[in-house]
């Protein structure tokens, strides 16, 4: 028996799940309060109260209509749950049922009726379908992880201390062209006379 229980509750987890998608997608709770709302409003009228000895009828002339309407509303509530493009004339019919109830059916079932279909109408044409979550667009100019689109992550762009990361707009020096060199060299001095040692060329020389 143990071996069957986790089978037996997943089953049951899956089923529960399932219902819980078939009831999402229709008016469920607008059909069942319509569905319920026309169950006394049907049986009240046909009903006797027994009191110790006394039986206490509570039929009307208006039997059949009371019957009618609780037939009426019930098939309202079945066809929210199975045809949900019906729901505004569905509940509009429901809440009418519930409305004529009143003079026709005991006071729609001794208002219990009348105040399940009420609402239950008013749910149904309130219901709409809801819409199916929408993927958020991928934002631009973001690539790999933090480096923007079209350069490796790991690349070292000049003028940036972060290795891997550029600057957009900045465009990469090739290597095979010569860069101006950052110190200042010395002066080319024709005149013979060098600044290293302070001595003419002439001098040296001769």
């Amino acid at each position: 028996m143990s071996a069957e229980t986790p089978v037996a509750a997943g089953q049951f987890t899956r089923r529960r799940l399932q219902f819980r998608a078939w009831r999402g997608a229709r008016p469920f709770w607008a059909g069942l309060f319509v569905a319920l709302g026309g169950l006394p409003i049907a049986y009240f009228p046909y009903a006797n109260l027994q009191i110790g000895h006394l039986t206490l009828a509570m039929a009307t002339t208006a039997g059949a209509g009371s019957l009618i309407i609780g037939v009426l509303l019930v098939v309202l509530g079945v066809s929210l749950w199975f045809q949900k493009h019906v729901r505004v004339f569905a509940g509009v019919a429901a809440i009418l049922l519930a409305l004529v109830s009143l003079p026709v059916s005991n006071l729609g079932g001794f208002f219990i009726g009348f105040l399940l279909s009420l609402i239950g109408g008013a749910m149904a044409v309130s219901w709409v379908p809801g819409e199916p979550p929408r993927a958020e667009p991928p934002v631009e100019g973001k690539g790999r992880g933090d480096a923007p689109e079209g350069v490796d992550p790991g690349t070292d762009v000049p003028g940036t201390d972060v290795p891997g990361t550029t600057v957009p707009g900045t465009p990469v020096p090739d290597a095979s062209i010569p860069q101006p060199r950052d110190r200042v060299e010395e002066p080319n001095d024709l005149s013979g006379t060098s600044p290293a040692n302070g001595a003419n060329g002439r001098h040296s020389a001769g």
